[in-house]
């Protein structure tokens, strides 16, 4: 009797402790299976904000674990504060984990100098940003290949972002001593005007041995032809300088040859015929199709949520007017809004859809 009574004793001892663990395991289980294992095409960026959940719950659950656990305070205490320094030196020691990845990916989220959609240059590597996890930053390069690297690369390294709002194009040659800078500036600048630069300036870089350097440069605003159009510049500083008459060399060019002074090192000009509009098929839309995909779904997305910002200001608005022709026109400018947000959530679901199929 005294064997049973003891053990009975245990069991109602432990007991708070066992159905504690049962209940914190199935509520793990069940909350990572509805935030994420239902969810298996949910990209990085979607999955950062479920995957902080769980951590959070997790780390939450193993705390209540500990705190049923038959023991007396001062050892519950100790446990605790040991938990505390291993914690803490997980944190210190994690400069080559993926504790330091995530804490990186937090940072990066934190100071949220880019997004899906941006293009950016890291090292080598230029592209646009397809995905931002809790542990790697994913880009799309001009190849239409996929590079991934790890958060910590990115907090330890500079990076370099293109302005949504528009950025600069430039282009580097240089041109013999022969030729006016006052003849040149103005051919730069009309060879930025045709490529559709705004602002165009042109700069002299460097005096060489034998050629003078110069830059011309311009203000893009629709960077998403980014590409196309630094492309496309040089080809109109071609067409340009060759069309008046003028040599593009090499900075190490010498002409030593036994040539007619009159003959030019260059090709001969083509018929303005047979030009045809650069423009009409962009590289972009292959090379950073994921890409573009996402930054769409970012702008629909901002685009609904300013939206219903405007509703909710306007619904504030009706409580302050008692005019009955006042309030239908506001009634009518927010049926009308609401209709334009149901239309961009059609156009979301469809940008999702497209999204999910080139992962």
């Amino acid at each position: 009797m005294d064997i049973l009574s003891d053990y009975l004793s245990a069991v109602k001892e432990f007991l708070p402790f066992i159905v504690g663990t049962a209940f914190v395991c199935a509520t793990l289980f069940l909350s990572n299976w509805f935030f994420l294992g239902k969810r298996l095409k949910l990209g990085a960026e979607a999955k950062l904000p479920r995957q902080l959940l769980m951590l959070t719950l997790t780390i939450s659950g193993f705390l209540t674990i500990i705190l049923l656990l038959p023991m007396s305070e001062s050892t519950r205490g100790q446990v605790l504060s040991l938990l505390g320094v291993v914690f803490t030196g997980v944190i210190a020691l994690s400069s080559t984990t993926f504790v330091a990845n995530a804490m990186s990916g937090l940072l990066l989220r934190l100071i949220n100098s880019y997004k899906p959609g941006d293009f950016i240059r890291i090292g080598d590597s230029f592209g646009r940003v397809t995905e931002r996890g809790l542990f790697h930053t994913e880009i799309q390069t001009e190849d239409r290949d996929l590079t991934t690297f790890p958060n910590l690369y990115l907090v330890t390294n500079s990076v370099t972002v293109v302005h949504s709002s528009g950025t600069i194009i430039t282009v580097e040659l240089s041109l013999g001593y022969d030729v006016s800078t006052s003849k040149v500036e103005p051919l730069l600048q009309k060879a930025a005007t045709d490529t559709g630069l705004t602002d165009p300036f042109v700069l002299v870089t460097s005096l060489g041995d034998f050629s003078v350097g110069y830059r011309v440069a311009g203000f893009l605003t629709d960077v998403g032809q980014l590409v196309t159009v630094r492309s496309l510049l040089r080809k109109n500083v071609i067409s340009t300088l060759h069309g008046e008459g003028i040599e593009i060399v090499s900075p190490g060019f010498m002409n030593q040859r036994a040539l007619n002074p009159a003959e030019k090192v260059m090709p001969k000009r083509k018929d303005k015929s047979e030009s045809k509009d650069d423009l009409v098929a962009t590289p972009e839309t292959l090379m950073f199709d994921k890409a573009e995909g996402l930054s769409e779904l970012e702008r629909l997305r901002q685009l609904r949520s300013d939206m219903s910002a405007n509703v909710e200001s306007l619904e504030q608005l009706k409580t302050k007017i008692t005019d009955g022709d006042e309030l239908e026109k506001l009634d009518n400018q927010i049926n009308t809004i609401k209709l334009e947000i149901e239309t961009t959530q059609a156009s979301i679901d469809i940008a999702k859809a497209k999204a999910k199929e080139n992962k």
